[in-house]
């Protein structure tokens, strides 16, 4: 296996708090993204059902054109900057549409399957509510006769594994996605890139399926500590407090887990047992993390430990 370079620590928040960003959005509110989540999911499904029937067959290579609106041109000015720094994308300068202002782009060549094209629509429709503006349209033009692949040759595995490390380093969310898809379809027994997929999944507000990644990821290494300490967060998100006990504490029996592994065990068991109303095993356990360095649990102790 690879040498992991993700380590999350859940703090245990919710999926609102998540969805906070820096600045007032007046446009797109928070309660507007969330209400319009499940709109864009359908959305992304009808598209691909719609290129199916043209002839797309999946992981054909298609380039894919968006168009972004908002009420301030300042906002689109500053979603095409970001777009143009983080993703291999061309973006257009910001025009007046109607009342409105508007910011079209196209993507680089992306490998289309339904998942895929779910994945980059809900970052396009993340990124836009960052900046107060919102994924308007979107659509991808190909040629059935002449279709393009990437290549799957078993030799490319660590290729594509690395190049979702890159993607994900520039915050080309959805490009990591697409390259540990690839890296799996080479090669479905790589627990790392299941993993990596995972997390990504979750910054997507997709938790059951970063769940499944997860699972899978530890089906094939039963003792991958990190993905056990991130599947017990996710676990503990969502009211499975016992199963994340069962993660946490699995961690906390591996011989061979690393001690930052340990210490987010330890902090998260401590934060499960909050939430079961369980106040002093709750501090047995951040205190036990920060025995082990992990200086981080000493707000809790602080909040809650006296």
């Amino acid at each position: 296996m690879r040498n992991l370079f993700f380590a999350l620590i859940f703090l245990l928040i919710t999926l609102t708090a998540c969805g906070q960003n820096k600045m007032e959005n007046t446009f797109i509110t928070w309660d507007n993204f969330v209400e319009g989540f499940g709109k864009e999911m359908v959305s992304a499904e009808d598209v691909y059902n719609n290129m199916a029937k043209s002839g797309l067959k999946d992981n054909f290579l298609t380039k894919m054109d968006f168009t972004f609106i908002s009420d301030k041109k300042e906002n689109l000015q500053k979603l095409g900057d970001f777009i143009r720094t983080h993703y291999p994308y061309s973006v257009q300068e910001v025009k007046k549409y109607e009342n409105l202002w508007e910011i079209n782009g196209e993507t680089n060549e992306m490998p289309i399957t339904a998942d895929n094209l779910l994945y980059w629509c809900l970052d396009m429709y993340k990124r836009g509510y960052e900046f107060d503006a919102t994924l308007d349209a979107y659509g991808g033009l190909f040629d059935p006769l002449a279709p393009k692949y990437p290549d799957l040759d078993t030799t490319k595995a660590d290729f594509y594994f690395d190049k979702g490390v890159d993607c994900y380093k520039s915050g080309d969310l959805s490009g990591s996605i697409f390259n540990w898809s690839l890296t799996i379809a080479i090669d479905p027994k790589d627990a790392n890139a299941y993993y990596s997929r995972a997390i990504v999944k979750n910054e997507l507000y997709t938790w059951k399926s970063a769940l499944e990644d997860y699972d899978k990821a530890i089906e094939i290494a039963p003792n991958f500590a990190s993905a056990l300490v991130n599947r017990g967060g996710l676990k503990d998100e969502n009211g499975d407090y016992p199963g994340a006990i069962a993660d946490y504490e699995k961690v906390l029996q591996l011989e061979k887990a690393d001690i930052e592994d340990k210490q987010q065990a330890y902090f998260n068991l401590g934060n499960t047992k909050l939430n079961l109303k369980d106040k002093k095993g709750a501090c047995e356990n951040w205190k036990k993390a920060l025995e082990l360095g992990a200086d981080y649990a000493k707000e809790r102790i602080e909040e809650y430990c006296k």
